[in-house]
């Protein structure tokens, strides 16, 4: 128990400096041109959302068309999809232009600052020098805060996205699917807005399945990372060895820690690679449901005559659409898992780096020195 503790303890800490520095880039002078592009970014989501309205909306007199076999109101609608494919793929293009605008000026205030606080006060050779600290602050620094800065904005935006498409189109699942009845052991059963009931508790049931299945996966990606950039420096070593600086150790040991490495990194693939199956089974089991579940929910009605195939391809839409929504979790657990991991990873740098400091932070009003030999290794 202990342990949990003190790992929850320094994944609190590595969070808290994490965005202790990374929030400055949102509070310089300068951070309005940004704020900007985010409202952009934001009005374009929203716009996105009113044509997938659209497209659903299509889709029902589309169909409504093919069953009455009117030829002239489908060519109408044909026409129609013009002008609304274009409006998503101008929309998809801006939100591109702006999320890795947005991604692409994070990454490079925060890898700014942070080389700048890793070779100020010769800070680089200092952490270099204590015992243990074999992950290499380069791979941090150029890999890690990569992932730290292009997750969020995703996140964010995907976020909002699946809020807003979740409250307007169960609305629409209200409205169609109405409500149902059916008869269970010699007893009428009625369930209210049964489709609304019905996304609820398949999404339920999916987001669950997953938090279950991969809830290993951010140790897992952390491992993976940790050697990885162990494998790195050993190849460091042994190119210094061959330029002809004296190892640390005996230059066997030197080519012998390649080799192991490399075993360790392989090892660290199979494990990934394991909880990576496991966690398909559940997002590609849904990618396959989800499509069809909705237009299985709606036959009864269809063929009872109560709702017409237009309303049906519509509602299966909506309910793919609400389902999705409610299921973000699912579709982005595992890059969740390898951005909290990037992140707890330049969190830790950081803390190790702070440590080295004759104060413990630069913006901090503590005067406590801490000797070299004190300073954690990273994580």
């Amino acid at each position: 128990m202990a342990v949990f503790e003190k790992r929850s303890e320094d994944q609190n800490q590595q969070w808290s400096r994490f965005w202790d520095s990374a929030s400055g880039f949102w509070r310089e002078t300068a951070a309005w041109r940004i704020w900007l592009v985010c409202v952009s970014l934001i009005a374009i989501v929203i716009l996105q959302l009113y044509v997938q309205f659209r497209l659903t909306l299509w889709n029902k007199n589309f169909f409504d068309a093919l069953e009455r076999r009117q030829p002239e109101e489908l060519l109408n609608q044909v026409l129609l999809l013009l002008p609304l494919c274009g409006a998503s793929i101008a929309l998809a293009i801006s939100s591109v232009w702006g999320r890795m605008t947005v991604q692409r000026k994070w990454r490079e205030w925060l890898t700014t600052h942070l080389i700048a606080y890793w070779i100020d006060k010769d800070r680089y050779a200092r952490l270099a020098r204590i015992e243990g600290n074999r992950q290499i602050p380069e791979y941090r620094i150029a890999e890690d805060a990569r992932i730290a800065t292009d997750a969020p904005i995703d996140f964010a935006l995907g976020l909002l996205s699946s809020l807003l498409t979740a409250g307007i189109f169960i609305q629409l699942l209200w409205t169609i699917g109405g409500d149902a009845s059916f008869v269970l052991f010699d007893s009428q059963i009625w369930i209210p807005k049964y489709l609304v009931v019905s996304v609820i508790i398949y999404s339920g049931i999916v987001t669950a399945a997953m938090v279950i299945v991969g809830s290993p996966l951010v140790k897992v990606i952390q491992v993976k990372n940790q050697a990885e950039a162990e494998f790195i420096n050993a190849a460091n070593l042994l190119r210094d060895v061959g330029e002809g600086i004296p190892p640390p150790t005996g230059g066997l040991e030197v080519k012998s820690g390649v080799f192991q490495a490399l075993q360790n990194v392989l090892a660290q693939w199979r494990r990934l690679c394991g909880q990576l199956m496991r966690d398909t089974l559940v997002s590609h089991g849904n990618s396959l449901l989800s499509p069809i579940a909705g237009l299985i929910l709606c036959a009864p009605k269809f063929l009872a005559g109560s709702m017409t195939l237009g309303e049906l391809t519509q509602a299966a839409a909506a309910f793919a659409l609400v389902q999705g929504s409610f299921n973000w979790l699912v579709d982005n657990y595992g890059r969740g898992a390898d951005w909290i991991s990037s992140l707890e990873r330049v969190g830790g740098l950081l803390i190790s780096l702070d440590q080295l400091n004759p104060v413990v932070r630069v913006d901090d009003q503590t005067t406590a020195a801490v000797p070299l030999e004190s300073a954690t290794p990273l994580q």
